[in-house]
């Protein structure tokens, strides 16, 4: 049973402020999804492989071949501003 004190408590931690009204709805949600978790317990998966992923998946690898790239003063030549042959680009932290 999903009480107030369990919702104030994660909105708390979420650092989210709630209205009254917010409280009812989101006891109300959270109840809610506990009687369908409690539900999906019920399902039998004794002859299911656990898995991370519902369809198979396969790495896609390639073999690591090293091939001519540009030069560099090809790459930088429409850069709108470069420096010391490297792409300039405003400052974004401090």
């Amino acid at each position: 049973m999903i009480t107030r004190e369990d919702v104030e408590h994660v909105a708390v931690l979420s650092q989210m402020k709630l209205k009254e009204q917010d409280y009812i709805l989101f006891t109300k949600q959270l109840e809610e999804m506990l009687k369908f978790v409690e539900k999906l317990k019920e399902v039998n998966t004794d002859d299911i492989e656990p898995t991370a992923s519902v369809i198979p998946l396969k790495n896609v690898v390639r073999e690591d071949i090293m091939a001519a790239s540009f030069d560099r003063d090809i790459a930088l030549m429409n850069a709108p501003d470069k420096d010391f042959g490297h792409f300039k680009i405003p400052k974004i932290m401090e």
